[in-house]
């Protein structure tokens, strides 16, 4: 099991990510298991990156909370039953492009996302920085604990926690990419795999805050999201 280990991402967001201790022959009958997400959401490189990018952008993302939190009371007023939900009929009237307060929303969902858009392109440059080095990362581990075989997780129906070796990994990410930029050149374009690695890492870091939230609450902690590891 992974569990969470915390990151200072300027909004208490926590990474989830492995945390076992892995001896120096943690593959079982030379086959081992590896996430590719949680091994760059937990390399140094990511998280520092992450930290300096919340910092970057933090009158932005203050911004953003403000436009989200109004956005939140423009859609209470469509609860005319005052239930706390809206029901068919409130959230039929949420759908009408003639409605002033639905114009209201449109137009901060608009600016929410053009606040948002330099903010990811930034997060994406450094996951696709930290992730080019992940299959050397992965070669490293393999010729140190003369691992045969590579299983994905998510081909997995049982295996004893010695065969994950994500930890490993992510040390050896650590040695090959202790840091990144995270201001991406004028022209950059990311790459569909670094993008669809960015949306695994956003669920992982989304449902350790809601985690964090539930633990607070004293509620039971809900089971973090599959990933596809690749």
């Amino acid at each position: 099991m992974k569990n969470l280990v915390k990151t200072s991402l300027g909004a208490a967001l926590a990474v989830a990510g492995a945390s076992l201790a892995v001896p120096a022959a943690a593959q079982v009958n030379g086959i081992g298991t590896v996430d590719l997400s949680y091994a760059v959401a937990n390399s140094q490189a990511f998280q520092t990156g992450y930290q300096q990018i919340a910092t970057q952008y933090q009158a932005q993302r203050t911004t953003i909370e403000q436009r989200q939190q109004q956005r939140q009371q423009l859609i209470q007023t469509f609860d005319t039953n005052s239930d706390g939900q809206l029901d068919a009929t409130e959230q039929a009237a949420t759908q009408d492009p003639n409605n002033a307060t639905v114009q209201q929303i449109q137009a901060i969902d608009q600016e929410i996302a053009t606040l948002q858009q330099p903010i990811n392109l930034a997060r994406v440059y450094v996951v696709q920085q930290v992730a080019q080095q992940y299959s050397a990362a992965m070669q490293t581990v393999i010729s140190e604990q003369n691992i045969q075989f590579v299983i994905s997780p998510d081909a997995l129906i049982y295996a004893p926690e010695g065969a994950d070796v994500t930890e490993a990994v992510t040390t050896a990410l650590d040695t090959r990419v202790p840091s990144v930029a995270v201001v991406p050149p004028a022209d950059w374009q990311p790459s569909d795999a670094a993008v669809n690695l960015f949306q695994q890492i956003q669920q992982i870091l989304l449902m350790a805050a809601m985690q964090q939230q539930q633990a607070a609450a004293g509620q039971q902690p809900a089971e973090a999201p599959a990933t596809s590891g690749r």
